[in-house]
Parts: C-alpha cells; structure tokens; sequence
C-alpha cells in the first residue's frame, strides 16, 4: 500500500554481482524533511543501494516510490529531474574542465556558464564551502573537489539528497557548518539520505536510522537514542577493540626536513616554505590542517614524485634524497599511501593482486619475470589479514567497496615492512570497525620501530594515534606539539596560521640539534 506522505518508499530491493548479491530485499522508507541515516560496515550494500535510487544502478527486484508514485528510475538524468541529487564518495569530475563547466553539465543548459560560476561562488560562500568557480578540477585537493560535488547538488534545489561520506575530508569547522546547511534543507522540507561511518555525526544530525549488514537491513532505529557502542553492535555485532597506544621509545630521526621551500609547480597550488619536520624510528607523527594548504605538495615532495627540492631539505636516515625519484627511495625503505586511492593507490582495472606491483617488487624474479602464484598468496595473505570483503585476488581494484580497497592499500604497504611509513587520510570513508584495526595496525607497526608520519583531517584520529603533532597552513608547518600538550581548540587556532613564531624558531633549532 502506498503513502502518499512518504518522500521515498523501497521495497524487496535486491541486486546480486557476480559472487555477491549487494543488496537482498533490502526495504526503506523515508519522510519529508527527515535526515536518515542509512549505517554499516564496508561492503554492507549501501553505496549500491544509494546508487539504485539515483538510477546509476537497475535493481534485479524491487519497487521505489517517490513521493507516494512508483517509478523506474533509469538514469542520473531522470533522478535529477524527479528532484534526487547525489554526492558520490568516489567524485564525478572531469580533470580538464573547470569547476563551472562540471557544475554545468549536470544542470539546466538554459543557464550560462557565466551565471553558473556566480551561483557556484554564491552557494559555496552561502555555506561555508568556498571553491573559485574557474580552477580547473585537476588542481583541487580532494577536500576542495568534495565541496564541488556538495555544491552542484545544492543547486539542483533537490527534494531528496543522497550524502555518501560528505564529511570525511572537511575540518570540523566545515562539519558544524555543513551540519546547519542540512538542518535548514530538511526544514524546508528536503529529505536527506545520509552514509557516514562517524557515529557521533549520525547521533547528532539524524533523526532516523537504517542499518545494514550482509546487504540485508537488520535493525531500524532512532539515533538519538543509541550510544555509539550500541551503534557499533548493530552495524558489526560488536565495538571496535580499544586501541593500544605504549610509551614512546623513539629512536633516531628516520625522514627529517629541513628548511625546505618549494614553489608549487600547479599555478593554483600553495607553496611551500620554509619546512622543518623530524620523524623518529618508534613514533607516529601526526599533520592537521584545512585541506587545500600544502598537504598535497609536501607529500609529493617527501614521497619523490616531486624531486625539485633543494638538495639536502629531505634526509631519510643519513642519506640526502630530495632529489630522488619514488623507486629510489622506496628501495631505501620510505612507503607510502596516498589519499587519492583509485588511480594513484591502485589501477582500477588491474586485480588486487597485479596491484601489489606498484609498491612491492618481491613476487618479481631475478630476470624480470613475475611469479604470479606468489603475488595471489601475497594478496590472499592480506585480505585475510585485513578482512578485505573483495572476491579473490583476481578481483579488480575498482569492484571494491572505498574502505575495502583502503584496507588493502594499507595493508600492501604495511606488509613491504618500512622504514618510514606515510599515510594520508588512512580510514577516509572506512567503517569503525575497520577504522580501529587500520590505527591498530599504524601503532604495531610504530611499536616495532618505523617511523609514521600521518597526514589527516580526521582530529580525533591524529589524536588517538599520534605521539606529536604539526597543523600545516598556507604552506607552512607549525611547532610540533606533544599529543598531551593538544587540545580541539589549539589546533583549530593553528589551522588558521595562528602560532606562536618564537615557538617555531625554537622548534626549528630543535629539528636542527636533532639532524646534527
């Protein structure tokens, strides 16, 4: 029986994949101006179910309803005109064009480019998602390019929005005003259909909860009223382990840097200046900062893909490698994982195991010839060690869910066993559950003397892992601070620049003392 009153009705949805069924008569009802949120674990179904009701994806079985009428929603086009927006995890942005002709393609035509670009600069000031409309795509960092994708659903005047992980590359200033934007779309009557793996977002944004496991749903609740243990126990059957975090015994300095002052080679990029960091065998340092300030820069230039550094900035152990290419120095022990994960992390259409040739050359035999029956057991060994929900490692990198395909980027440089690890954004869009065993597995690895430098907008998770911690603003890096000397506030402070310059000329002493 149908109910006019509901914004959107699913029933019996079920889509099976070769080897997996996705989602198994899954059913969701959604009220006008309500903010549902729709958890579980990766690879529970829920990135597919969103994209059904978005028409990105057909149902094998199964009826939706919107606005009490069935439809066949056959494509993106036509759920846009029914007044369904969607922000996918994974962007849809075409590199070579400009932020207002991405915009462009997805709205009226009878719009100019040049009123797009005013409405594009208009919402995101609006909202607190500031983006100049004329950059080119390729030039943005992923937390510039997640406001592109926010803003071009806003301005489709949406009646349904589907948020797939919105927050998980914003600061928590940017949440707080992301969190007022929803509140007052679904005041106005917009429905908001809301993935996050943030129970506390969830217990403090939505009003309704459906939760999936296995693709099937198995519980319906109000958030409110939960806790985030009872969350976790309806998502994954149990709460994540308490992390582990021992004393820190740090050994000698492993990556340090040293006055290094780079221009950026993008002409919309942030410069570097004046950068002095040190990162000590047996400690995890931790880098915070408002995405889009340096963050991309100073890992291309640690990682080696930008070797134009001055020589001698960039030392790991005692050895000058600024201006070494990424092979050289990860065959000096330095490992790294970017954010970006499909198409920098992994080859989309390569299979996991193929993958594991990007970082690590041990299935690879004296005259060149890969040993493909060790590189299957080498990729089988992390799956199961990292619980990746993926089919085999023949499986593709692009068939994988976002946190699935993280877990085992991760876990393919964990296991190369490094001397310096780099992690940027280590559990963007990732489930609690795994969430807590990706920190577990960075804090082994420091207990067993690597160094780790990690690069995150997640405060809570430079918190929870790290034993000091840097903010980057405007291409420049603050004092260090020891995890206990840290507070919300301070760092926020910091990520506006504001620190204390005699701080960091003493800090810059200390990273000297500590190079000599």
């Amino acid at each position: 029986m149908t109910n006019p009153a509901h914004r959107l009705q699913l029933t019996g949805i079920t889509k099976r994949y070769p080897g997996v069924v996705a989602n198994n008569g899954v059913s969701l009802t959604v009220q006008p101006g309500e903010i549902h949120a729709v958890l579980g674990e990766n690879g529970a179904g829920k990135s597919t179910l969103m994209k059904v009701i978005y028409g990105a994806v057909k149902p094998d079985e199964g009826t939706v309803l919107f606005n009490g009428q069935p439809v066949h929603v056959r494509n993106p086009q036509m759920a846009r005109a029914l007044g369904i927006s969607m922000v996918f995890q994974h962007f849809s942005l075409f590199d070579t064009l400009t932020v207002a002709e991405n915009v462009w393609l997805g709205l009226d035509k009878r719009l100019s480019l040049a009123e797009v670009a005013a409405s594009v600069r208009a919402k995101g000031e609006a909202y607190g998602l500031p983006i100049d409309p004329e950059r080119p795509v390729h030039t943005l960092s992923v937390g510039e390019m997640q406001r592109v994708e926010i803003i071009r659903a806003l301005l489709t005047n949406p009646q349904l929005l589907i948020l797939d992980e919105p927050t998980s590359v914003l600061t928590p200033q940017a949440v707080e005003k992301l969190f007022l934007t929803l509140q007052q779309l679904a005041r106005e009557g917009c429905s908001i259909l809301y993935i996050s793996h943030k129970l506390h977002e969830i217990r403090a944004l939505c009003t309704a909860c459906t939760v999936l496991r296995g693709g099937q749903v198995t519980g319906v609740c109000d958030p409110r009223e939960e806790t985030n243990a009872s969350l976790s126990r309806l998502m994954i059957g149990a709460e994540p382990p308490e992390l582990e975090h021992r004393p820190l015994h740090a050994g000698e300095p492993v990556l340090q840097v040293d006055r290094l002052s780079l221009a950026s080679d993008d002409p919309f990029g942030t410069a570097l200046a004046d950068i002095a960091l040190t990162v000590r065998a047996g400690e995890v340092v931790g880098i915070a900062g408002v995405s889009g300030n340096g963050q991309g820069e100073l890992l291309r230039a640690l990682s080696g893909e930008d070797a134009r550094a001055p020589a001698g900035s960039v030392r790991l152990g005692a050895q000058d490698v600024a201006r070494l290419g990424p092979a050289r120095r990860r065959a000096l022990g330095l490992h790294f994982v970017p954010e970006e994960r499909l198409g920098r992390g992994a080859v989309p259409t390569l299979s996991l195991a193929q993958n594991l040739l990007l970082s690590r050359r041990d299935a690879v035999g004296a005259l060149g010839w890969v040993r493909v029956g060790a590189l299957k057991r080498q990729a089988q060994d992390i799956i199961d060690r990292y619980r990746v929900k993926a089919n085999g490692p023949g499986a593709a990198a692009k068939s994988l869910s976002g946190g699935n395909l993280q877990k085992f980027i991760v876990g393919r440089e964990i296991e190369a066993k490094p001397r310096l690890l780099i992690v940027s954004q280590p559990t963007w869009g990732v489930d609690v559950g795994a969430a807590a065993q990706i920190r577990g597995e960075i804090l082994a690895l420091r207990d067993a003397g690597c160094a780790v430098l990690v690069v995150s907008e997640e405060l809570e998770e430079l918190f929870e892992i790290s034993d000091r911690l840097h903010v980057i603003a405007k291409g420049r890096l603050s004092p260090s601070l020891d995890r206990a000397d840290a507070t919300v506030e301070r760092i926020g402070e910091w990520m506006s620049g504001l620190w204390d310059t005699k701080n960091e000329s003493h800090a810059k002493k200390e990273t000297a003392h500590a190079a000599a």
